[in-house]
Parts: C-alpha cells; sequence; structure tokens
C-alpha cells in the first residue's frame, strides 16, 4: 500500500493546477551490519561514557521517469579509549514516486523529504541493533536533512570552482 504526503512548503503547483504528489511505494533493509568485536568484555560498565561517531549520507537513483530509490545510511561507532565496542551500519531504502514536482523542486525533495520520512525507521532499527547487542539502546537526534543539502550544494560549488580555476 502507497502512502501519500503532503509536498514540503513551497512546493508549486504545475501547470493544470493539480498539486504535486510524493507517495511512498516501499521501504527496506538494503544492508545492516553490527559488529560487537570485544563482547562480552565490552559489555561491562564504565565510569565514563563512550564516545559515539556517527555519519549520514543519502543517496537517490532514479527507477523511472517518477520513481526514485533513495537510500539513507546511518554509521555509529562507539569506543572507549581505543577499544571499539560497537559499529552498527545500516542502509536503509525506500522507492519513492514523485508526481508533478517542478524540476527545480526534484533535488530538495529527494535529499531533504525523502530521507525525512525514511529516518524514524532507521532509527528504530539503529536503537533495536544495539540494544540487541547488549548496549542501551543508541537513539539518534532528528537529523537536519536540509542543511546536509544546503552543505553538500555548498561544497559541490567550491569543488566546481577549485576545479575551474
Amino acid at each position: 500500500m502507497a502512502n501519500e504526503t503532503t509536498p514540503p512548503a513551497g512546493a508549486a503547483k504545475n501547470g493544470n493546477g493539480a498539486q504535486p504528489k510524493l507517495n511512498i511505494l516501499a521501504q527496506y533493509v538494503k544492508d545492516l551490519s553490527f559488529e560487537n568485536p570485544g563482547a562480552p568484555n565490552s559489555l561491562r560498565g564504565r565510569e565514563k561514557a563512550p564516545g559515539i561517531n556517527i555519519s549520514v549520507n543519502v543517496a537517490a537513483n532514479p527507477l523511472s521517469d517518477k520513481d526514485y530509490d533513495v537510500n539513507l545510511s546511518l554509521n555509529a561507532k562507539a569506543q572507549f579509549e581505543q577499544e571499539v565496542l560497537f559499529n552498527v551500519e545500516l542502509v536503509y531504502g525506500g522507492v519513492f514516486r514523485l508526481d508533478g514536482f517542478p524540476q527545480e523542486h526534484m533535488l530538495p525533495v529527494l535529499f531533504i523529504e525523502c530521507p525525512r520520512l525514511l529516518f524514524p525507521f532507521a532509527r528504530q532499527i539503529i536503537a533495536e541493533s544495539t540494544r540487541n547487542g547488549g548496549f542501551p539502546p543508541l537513539l539518534l537526534d532528528p537529523i537536519d536533512f536540509a542543511q546536509m543539502f544546503q552543505q553538500k550544494l555548498a561544497e559541490d560549488q567550491a569543488k566546481a570552482k577549485v576545479s575551474v580555476s
């Protein structure tokens, strides 16, 4: 069953007056890995919390003229001093149908709205994986995908200026 969502604020109506539509056709785990290399010693209590490094990436690929595969990659690595306590990697995907969006709104929808819809499900999988590995559930903070998208655009523009010079 496909889910429909309201288009992002500022999304214009297409030429015939119809509202743009964003449908979720499928969601899936593409890749999931949990490593607990020091178990059972890594599970002992510590006086100080471990450092946790989290990385996030979004990729989108067209499947047809209206359907896109969007992948949200989340990696979380916990370390205490030099010891790796756990490393969890998840690629969570969704197939989205975008209909009636102006061309200038396609990238923001694919790289902001689509991962925003996938994130709660991916967050739950990460939490369950760390809990099942013997650690407290890792509850990721909300991610500002709009800020990530703007940062990526700025980096791409900077690279383009460097290669032109």
